[in-house]
């Protein structure tokens, strides 16, 4: 197994390196908008459009999905040119011009589906390149701090683009295109963000093999690392999407539908608050253990989705957890990754995990939508509780 070094000097600075607010800052913009479109389009596609739940679990699979491969590829540019910056930013910017094609396809489900594919290839570039970007710039026992703090501040953007939705279509009703301009405004600032004020960690050598995809996908040879990549995919095969899980406590706590744009708002004012907290608390405990429990959290939630009629107070108990489920994973599980590969594959160690979650997740959302098209609510429940469990166990035995 890999162990990173820590340099005498590094353990007695006790701050966050400006790289990772710099980048927060990034993600906090990026988040607004992203967040807007999150917020959006279950309104949009399965009350004004009229979609079934087996077609929205197939654009919603595809909104995770379409991340998997690029992934991949993005870690591996940025370790193999060290421009993860460059690589970062190509990924930003991708997904921000997507903003300004949504209005173009209007209603049409297939120009949708591409659309939310390629704003979701943006975010596969980018994720490896920035999370690589922050793991290089902060000392080893201080990487839960580090990616907690980022999380928090990228959790901000997640609570205001709920809101900035809501207000619009408070103001204009259900109407896409001033939705998606304004989105893509937040998208392009937090882009002039990362080309101004994010700096690129100086190229210097480092220790392991040459960067290459074949180095990479070699990363799962090491027992330790093929543990931790099995287990985040199982999990992820049993997680079901944020449009899915706000959707649900909607239904079952029959709160009204107007009420739904801003659910992903109570999971990002929680996340917020924790991910900083349970980070810390991560570097000291151990970051698998507070990763599994953060899945037991969401079993939490599934469990809440049995209880119908439950109102305000049931969905407010729902996203609670929803979001401690968000803090004790996100950045946890790349603090714990950044620990098992050497730094010149960082981002490519760091891109393998993430795709096997986005497959994963692909087949959830799919399998799930399927589900709940043709088998009754509790039933659709049941499922994802028992999958939930199973794979919880599974990872748990083989950490």
């Amino acid at each position: 197994m890999y162990v990173a070094s820590v340099r005498p000097a590094e353990r007695v600075k006790g701050k966050v390196p400006g790289t990772v607010v710099a980048l927060g800052t990034v993600s906090l913009l990026t988040d607004v908008s992203a967040e807007m479109i999150t917020a959006f389009m279950p309104v949009y596609l399965l009350y004004t459009l009229q979609m079934g739940y087996a077609q929205f679990g197939i654009l919603d699979g595809l909104y995770t999905g379409a991340t998997a491969v690029l992934r991949l590829v993005g870690g591996h540019l940025s370790d193999r040119t060290h421009r993860h910056k460059a690589v970062a930013a190509v990924g930003y910017g991708l997904s921000a011009a997507t903003k300004l094609v949504f209005p173009a396809v209007g209603a049409n489900a297939f120009g949708i589906g591409a659309t939310m594919a390629a704003d979701r290839a943006g975010k596969g570039l980018r994720t490896a390149p920035r999370d690589a970007l922050i793991s290089l710039a902060t000392p080893p026992d201080r990487l839960g701090a580090a990616f907690g703090l980022h999380r928090a501040m990228d959790t901000v953007g997640a609570l205001l683009g709920p809101l900035v939705t809501f207000l619009l279509l408070y103001q204009i009703g259900i109407v896409a295109g001033p939705v998606f301009v304004v989105s893509a405004c937040f998208a392009v600032i937090g882009l002039i963000v990362l080309i101004a004020f994010v700096r690129e960690n100086p190229a210097r050598a480092t220790k392991g093999p040459k960067p290459s995809i074949k180095a990479g996908l070699a990363l799962l040879k090491d027992a330790s690392y093929r543990k931790v990549t099995i287990a985040a995919a199982v999990l992820g095969l049993a997680t079901l999407s944020d449009a899915f899980v706000f959707i649900l406590v909607q239904k079952a706590t029959d709160v009204p539908q107007a009420v739904l744009p801003l659910m992903p708002l109570g999971t990002a004012l929680v996340f917020l608050a924790a991910a900083a907290p349970i980070g810390r608390l991560a570097d000291k405990v151990g970051r698998w253990p507070v990763f599994l429990a953060g899945h037991v959290l969401l079993l939490a939630v599934y469990v809440l989705l049995l209880a119908p009629g439950s109102g305000y107070f049931g969905a407010g108990a729902a996203l609670l957890l929803h979001g401690l489920f968000y803090a004790a994973t996100d950045g946890v599980l790349s603090a714990r990754v950044s620990t098992l590969v050497p730094e010149s594959l960082r981002a490519s160690g760091l891109s393998v995990v993430q795709t096997g979650q986005a497959l994963t997740r692909l087949v959830s959302s799919v399998g799930f939508g399927f589900l709940l098209q043709f088998a009754a609510f509790g039933t659709a429940v049941y499922a994802a509780i028992g999958a939930l469990v199973l794979a919880v166990v599974l990872a748990w035995r083989m950490s």
